[in-house]
């Protein structure tokens, strides 16, 4: 199975670009992982909220495949620790999905057919982070459950 990370537009900040090459390289070697950028949608400057979420959501609905298992970061969504996340992955590992998605919304969340579609929903915490900001502690955050279920050193409980 394939483990992807999927985040809607770039980011203009190179260190975060640099952070999450640093866990996309150390994540191959524990499993098959991508780091997708969908594209941003075009002429949002013009569009409402709703509407941008709605034309995101279109663009994320095309990109899925009926095999794959959807977790969108979501504040509203479960909140876990780290050990009970990589417990969640490994959980997941064991099913017969193709892919493990996990979405990042643009900056006003996701559709009401993104919802619809989901097959759950985590949230990283009670607080609001950027949407550029939750791609990098994410991908951290699977490289950790990664070595949790490994038994290696770089997680202290």
């Amino acid at each position: 199975m394939k483990v992807e990370l999927w985040a809607i537009g770039k980011t203009n900040e190179r260190y975060l670009g640099t952070g999450i090459e640093i866990y996309t390289k150390r994540l191959k070697h524990y499993l098959k992982f991508e780091f997708n950028i969908l594209p941003d949608v075009k002429k949002a400057g013009k569009l409402s909220p709703v509407q941008l979420k709605d034309k995101e959501g279109e663009t994320v609905l095309k990109a899925l495949q009926s095999g794959d298992y959807l977790v969108l970061l979501d504040e509203r969504g479960k909140r876990m620790t780290s050990s009970a996340f990589a417990e969640f992955i490994n959980h997941k590992l064991q099913l017969s999905h193709r892919r493990i998605i996990f979405l990042i919304g643009g900056a006003f969340g996701f559709s009401p057919a993104l919802y619809e579609r989901a097959d759950y929903k985590i949230s990283l915490s009670d607080m609001t982070f950027s949407h550029q900001m939750i791609r990098l502690f994410m991908a951290e955050q699977i490289y950790r459950a990664m070595t949790i279920l490994n038994n290696e050193p770089y997680h202290n409980d």
